[in-house]
């Protein structure tokens, strides 16, 4: 009889210790904190100039960096199909078959050599509108690289592809997705 109560006086004390510390582990979970630091920084390049504009002017394109000529060197040997697995990750955000409708992004078929902020049915940020020009391949990698420092002001929160072949890549994939597609430089 004995150990029979011992065993239901250690049942009490664990369940209600179980019920604190469960409580305690559950708030805890569902209380949103910051850590102190975050664990890793990572590395971003400051524009070399200002990004806003003087009154009147026309913000200048940013110079084409050593990443951009690397991506454009990589360009005859790059791998469309690797490009179509990597451009997973811009299915987020935008559509690739001709004719489909915008969502996020806009439509990205037949963006290579298109005039940028031209797509129909897409409102583009002012600062794309007013970027000018098309989608060469030289300004896809820049893009690509850096949508931010390259149209400060867009619309687009990625931050960018993490190496040169796969900008590469994701161009040549993007030349493909066109009634005729665009030849990549030789």
């Amino acid at each position: 009889m004995e150990s029979f109560e011992f065993t239901k006086l250690a049942g009490a004390v664990l369940s209600a210790l179980l019920l604190i510390f469960g409580t305690r582990t559950a708030i805890d979970m569902t209380v949103g904190h910051t850590p102190e630091k975050p664990g890793y920084i990572l590395p971003i390049a400051a524009p070399a100039e200002a990004a806003t504009p003087a009154a009147g002017a026309e913000p200048a394109a940013a110079p084409t960096g050593d990443g951009e000529k690397e991506v454009l060197a990589l360009l005859p040997k790059a791998n469309p199909e690797s490009g179509k697995a990597i451009f997973r990750k811009c299915q987020a955000c935008h559509v690739s078959e001709k004719g489909k409708t915008p969502t996020v992004g806009p439509n990205l078929w037949d963006v290579v050599n298109r005039a940028k902020a031209s797509y129909p049915g897409y409102k583009y940020s002012e600062a794309m509108q007013k970027k000018g020009g098309e989608w060469s391949f030289d300004q896809l990698a820049h893009f690509l690289h850096s949508p931010k420092s390259f149209v400060p002001g867009t619309k687009m929160l990625f931050n960018g592809l993490p190496t040169v072949s796969d900008e590469a890549d994701v161009i040549a994939y993007l030349a493909t997705l066109a009634d005729t597609p665009v030849p990549l430089p030789k």
